[in-house]
């Protein structure tokens, strides 16, 4: 099959992860993938899916367009398929508006209504695209990460640290979500306070700094983000309680996760999921939690250790580049003009 992903570019965070990753596989199983930007403004969208008539199928990443753009779009392609990792039909946890939309939600029904397949990250956004649509049409394929990237810890070194070595903590992401490490920065100092030597590394393209904490500015670049993620002992993870939140794949828990590292992370959507208290880290909502389960983590590196294996592997089970092309190849097959529908 001839797959064309309408992207916002190929560069952007979501492309990379929950389609780019996978077009190796899809060249194995046949299919060819090939991307195309979203076209911009009123004139451009007049234009979608015109040069597509070839594709077997187009994946509309996350972007919700007119629902006239998508009338035309759907008249003009032969299957159409809506692949989303965030609560799109909302504002996010940081605009003054609040969180409905009217617009963005008609435009989330009318993809949604349109797709011959929806692909959600998780199953908080599959269950609102369920309202929409034949509920047997929504798919959930979370966002995977390539374990193999990620350089896991050796023995010899966690052998050679102590309970008296100063923990590194380390965040990964970009300056929107930056906002939400703000929110959580008074739990931060008084883990620094706590634990006085604990640094927290902020792998991002911003910084800001916390009182009684060290941080270590990490500007984010793409060919080393995974070593010095893996260069941590622990990752952390605080999202705002709220329906925004909830609909979040969790990218940099898995990114600790791959690395080998433990996490520490509130218990709000999947975080609660990825992240199994006691198992691959520790969940905690209170100041008080957070201080008790970074506390616990710093005085037991094997501890850190036994934690960090499981949650490896729990990436290269589930949330694996492998695992999710095996389910986006699943997806591919339900459109095969052979097997769909007429």
């Amino acid at each position: 099959m001839r797959v064309v992903a309408l992207v916002e570019s190929e560069d952007h965070v979501c492309c990379r992860y929950r389609l780019a990753a996978f077009r190796d596989a899809f060249a194995r199983a046949g299919h060819a993938l090939h991307f195309q930007p979203l076209p911009r403004g009123p004139l451009g969208r007049l234009t979608i899916g015109r040069d597509l008539a070839a594709a077997d199928a187009v994946i509309v990443q996350r972007k919700l367009l007119p629902r006239w753009a998508i009338a035309l779009l759907r008249r003009r392609v032969r299957r159409l398929i809506f692949d989303y990792d965030d609560a799109v039909w909302l504002r996010d946890s940081y605009s003054p508006r609040g969180f409905d939309d009217p617009k963005r939600l008609a435009r989330f029904r009318a993809v949604v209504a349109a797709a011959d397949v929806v692909v959600a990250g998780n199953t908080f956004l599959a269950g609102e695209a369920r309202q929409y649509t034949d509920p047997s049409r929504v798919l959930v394929i979370p966002t995977c990460v390539e374990p193999g990237k990620y350089p896991a810890r050796a023995w010899s070194d966690l052998s050679a640290a102590g309970p008296h070595q100063p923990l590194r903590l380390v965040w990964v992401g970009s300056h929107s979500t930056l906002r939400g490490l703000e929110r959580f920065a008074p739990t931060l100092a008084a883990i620094g306070r706590a634990l006085p030597g604990t640094r927290l590394k902020l792998v991002c393209d911003r910084f800001l700094t916390i009182p009684d904490l060290t941080v270590d500015e990490c500007p984010w670049h793409g060919d080393t983000e995974a070593a010095e993620i893996a260069a941590a002992d622990v990752g952390i993870g605080w999202v705002p309680d709220d329906p925004w939140s909830r609909g979040k794949c969790g990218l940099k828990l898995l990114q600790y996760h791959a690395a080998g590292l433990p996490v520490v992370a509130n218990p709000v959507g999947v975080q609660a999921e990825i992240v199994r208290d006691g198992e691959t880290g520790f969940l905690a909502t209170t100041s008080e939690e957070w201080v008790a389960a970074v506390a616990r983590l710093a005085a037991d590196p094997y501890l850190r250790d036994r934690l960090g294996h499981a949650g490896r592997l729990q990436v290269e089970e589930r949330y694996s580049v492998a695992a999710g092309a095996a389910a986006w190849l699943a997806a591919l097959d339900r459109v095969r003009p052979e097997n769909a529908a007429a």
